[in-house]
């Protein structure tokens, strides 16, 4: 190591050595995946990555494409934020998502809806259930006093640092991380309004599967939930596959299932005849 640091040709040697080197948590390129949906063509998938714990990603993903999400080892937790890929200021809005759909929890069939009035993502698939629209992500503070240290390249990163390198990617900054929703770890709110947060360890391999129902910029934070009781930073790796599909037809049981949703998804749909 020292002599890279030292001699330039000895850094670039040792970085051209490490080609062809696979790590659990890197894209796959080209995506590579053996679990496709019946009926769903490898020609199709667009996206295999494997996301470490205390990593991020981020990918723009277009109108109709899935992304299935898998927590592998049982303590992963993923942290969304998303944003409207031709107008980034429109985005994810957890208030409107619980008020619009008159339910806080997630779950198959539940949308994801944005400040505009308008479904960003739908949720086609869950086996996981444990899911939270209300506690949002950690940050440096709240890591450095349970954990010692909260630095962005420390032992233990922050949500919301991590959501802040995924925006850059796409030309965003601090003031566009929102509030986000939680996946695979989920709260609960008692009748005294006191917030149970139910993180698990849970069973490996619970997946959610999520529909764009816009041209969307998805990114993705696996850090710890911001209420895990823990004394220990414990999360686990998370999978990230995406693959093209058809577009929300007119007797879609999801837009067709409530007044309130069927009103997001028209509004989707004047929005793209503009």
């Amino acid at each position: 190591m020292t002599e890279t640091l030292a001699n330039p040709l000895a850094a670039r040697d040792h970085a051209r050595g490490m080609e062809g080197t696979v790590t659990e948590s890197m894209p796959v390129l080209p995506p590579v995946a053996d679990d496709l949906p019946t009926g769903v063509s490898a020609q199709d998938l667009l996206w295999e990555e494997t996301i470490a714990a205390g990593g991020y990603a981020t990918r723009r993903l277009s109108r109709g494409t899935r992304l299935r999400l898998i927590d592998l080892k049982g303590d992963a937790c993923a942290s969304l934020l998303v944003f409207n890929a031709e107008m980034p200021t429109e985005r994810l809005n957890v208030a409107d998502t619980v008020k619009v759909q008159w339910n806080a929890y997630l779950g198959a069939g539940k949308l994801l809806l944005s400040d505009m009035g308008r479904v960003l993502l739908s949720i086609l698939e869950d086996d996981a259930g444990t899911h939270d629209c209300f506690s949002g992500t950690s940050n440096a503070a709240t890591n450095a006093a349970r954990y010692g240290n909260g630095r962005n390249s420390g032992p233990y990163p922050s949500g919301r640092d991590r959501f802040l390198l995924g925006a850059g990617k796409h030309g965003l900054g601090r003031r566009d991380v929102h509030p986000c929703v939680n996946l695979f770890k989920g709260t609960r709110i008692e009748s005294d309004g006191t917030i149970t947060p139910l993180v698990g360890p849970f069973e490996p391999g619970r997946s959610v599967v999520l529909r764009a129902e816009m041209d969307v910029i998805v990114v993705i934070a696996n850090c710890p939930h911001v209420l895990d009781p823990r004394e220990e930073w414990s999360v686990t790796p998370l999978r990230a596959t995406a693959w093209r599909g058809p577009l929300t037809p007119e007797d879609d049981p999801i837009r067709t299932d409530t007044p309130e949703g069927l009103r997001a998804f028209k509004n989707v749909e004047d929005y793209f005849r503009r």
